[in-house]
């Protein structure tokens, strides 16, 4: 009998509705939308934003997940935070979003479980996704079984993580026991400055999904608006459509 062929998702971060639709043209088969993403990490996006990004790629039938980060900077929430947080979960929900991603650790660097139950409440049966926070968590193995745990204990889908790494292409080894902890039980998505060239080696791991932002730079074009008080002379970034094409036809290469 012939081995059944791998599953694997191709998981794209978009930031605007063009990016939205060039990212499923190009072969994505999940979107996480948010905002700033390179002048932040990612940010929360707009109600309005959302609600386009859905009427565009919905006949499509592509999942898009909302990124719930209220602020730039680190991943321990104050209670009013996690307030926000939950009500930005609502929101997305409410608004048709297929799930939502979320990360949140206590100051001793673990997953702050209690605001997670929160979020995971607020999502109403939606697909829960932990971010990178998850790569800030202490490398021994007991903290990194510990938050598997959590995470599987509150009904976490997946986790994308770079294996503690600036790159997923250099953090293959804690990625690969990432995978064997969660055992199926967890999904594992790994995401973090991936390139192209890193793909069969992330697959090779045994993760269920990568995560790029495929992005290029928008140089403005000096019109109205541009300069210092338009915020527009650095530009901005959105999706490539051929960086997408070729990380999904090397996942398609790798899975076989």
């Amino acid at each position: 009998m012939a081995d059944l062929v791998r599953e694997l998702v191709l998981e794209i971060a978009v930031q605007d509705v063009a990016g939205a639709r060039a990212a499923v043209d190009a072969g994505a088969q999940r979107l996480e939308l948010c905002t700033a993403l390179a002048a932040t990490g990612g940010l929360t996006p707009g109600v309005g934003l959302l609600e386009a990004v859905l009427d565009a790629v919905r006949p499509a039938g592509i999942g898009v997940h909302v990124l719930v980060r209220s602020r730039p900077g680190g991943f321990v929430h104050a209670s009013d935070e996690v307030d926000v947080l939950v009500r930005e979960v609502r929101a997305a929900v409410r608004c048709g979003a297929d799930g939502v991603v979320v990360g949140m650790l206590t100051r001793d660097g673990r997953v702050d479980a209690d605001a997670l139950e929160a979020c995971v409440a607020a999502a109403s049966g939606a697909q829960v996704t932990f971010h990178r926070a998850f790569d800030v968590l202490g490398p021994d193995e007991r903290a990194l079984a510990e938050a598997v745990d959590t995470l599987v204990g509150h009904g976490v889908t997946r986790v994308l993580t770079s294996g503690g790494a600036a790159r997923a292409g250099d953090g293959l080894e804690r990625l690969a026991r990432t995978v064997a902890l969660a055992d199926g039980r967890l999904e594992v998505m790994a995401g973090g400055g991936v390139l192209v060239g890193h793909v069969p080696a992330i697959v090779a791991t045994g993760a269920d999904a990568v995560h790029l932002s495929a992005s290029r730079l928008v140089v403005d074009d000096g019109g109205p608006g541009a300069g210092p008080g338009g915020g527009a002379d650095a530009g901005w970034t959105t999706t490539d459509p051929d960086v997408v094409a070729a990380a999904r036809t090397a996942l398609e290469a790798a899975r076989r």
